[in-house]
């Protein structure tokens, strides 16, 4: 058991990323401790991790530093897992010049008061958004969540991370070895299969994915089975690890644009993407944040359109 620390370049709660529900899992209660278990980057083995997040606050109001502890093989790569887990947590940015963009717009400045420390916590890898991708669509989440819980059971691995057992999803070389499965067409697991063996070539190795950049990786994410222009822009931005990518095709987002600057007609993308320009470089930030924690600010709340930059 081997343990590593990374340190937040601006506010970062823990908490709120351990409580944040999306790609099928739950909105669970925060015990103190984020339990992580999924494919390594390189796609050859399992690790799980606990991570904690130091009380005392460090150099920020929210939070300290961020404590884990590895389990897996004797001979894991430590930098490799930390590497990850950062890029998960969107830690591997440098976030102090986030809090300034709320500085300028008085909007995304209520978010950021009403969920201090709020990054977006991204699936665990590109392989891992690619085969939710293809196990969630046209199926209910909930039904489809379980139905990964129990493939990782199954074939995936197990750890016990602070009292209770995580399962980390099948390896590209184990899933490819899974002829069927309870709650699995054959059309599905055809195009499980055909995730693997993308993963397998590299095509989706998140360092490989940000030197091509957010435009081509949504374009190449298409050609993989099962993989439409709606899931290849969830790979995209919510796996690959881009923080500056603005999702002006979301329509719940834009209907949150219109409501909390409080547009006289519903928002266009030529409007989203014009409010957007004031979020550089976090724009991706900046959407997660007003989708997540709207819900939290009062209307009366919030307040006009953001001054230029």
């Amino acid at each position: 058991m081997t343990t590593f620390t990374i340190t937040p370049s601006g506010p970062y709660s823990l908490r709120e990323s351990a409580e944040f529900a999306f790609g099928g899992r739950d909105r669970s209660r925060f015990d103190g401790v984020m339990r992580l278990a999924f494919v390594l980057d390189g796609h050859q083995t399992q690790v799980g991790v606990e991570l904690r997040q130091d009380p005392s606050g460090g150099p920020y109001t929210v939070g300290g530093q961020v404590q884990g502890i590895v389990h897996g093989d004797r001979d894991v790569d430590v930098a490799v897992v930390r590497r990850q887990v950062a890029r998960m947590l969107s830690l591997d940015h440098d976030a102090s010049g986030f809090t300034a963009i709320g500085a300028k717009d008085p909007v995304i400045g209520r978010l950021q008061e009403a969920a201090p420390g709020l990054l977006p916590p991204l699936f665990h890898s590109p392989y891992e958004a690619a085969l939710w991708a293809v196990l969630s669509a046209r199926r209910p989440a909930q039904q489809m969540a379980d139905v990964r819980r129990r493939l990782a059971q199954a074939h995936g691995r197990v750890f016990e991370l602070a009292g209770q057992n995580v399962a980390a999803v099948p390896t590209p070389v184990q899933l490819q070895q899974v002829s069927t499965f309870p709650g699995l067409t054959g059309e599905k697991i055809d195009r499980l299969h055909g995730i693997a063996r993308a993963a397998a070539r590299g095509t989706l190795d998140a360092d490989r994915l940000q030197r091509l950049g957010p435009t081509a990786t949504d374009a190449e994410m298409q050609h993989l089975k099962g993989i439409g222009p709606f899931y290849a822009s969830l790979i995209t931005i919510r796996a690959a690890g881009f923080a500056d990518v603005p999702p002006a095709d979301e329509p719940i987002v834009r209907e949150l644009v219109t409501q909390l600057y409080h547009l006289p007609e519903r928002c266009s993308r030529e409007q989203f993407l014009e409010i957007a320009e004031g979020w550089r470089p976090y724009r991706t930030w900046a959407a997660v944040l007003i989708r997540a924690a709207s819900s939290r600010l009062g209307a009366a709340e919030a307040t006009g359109r953001p001054r230029s930059a």
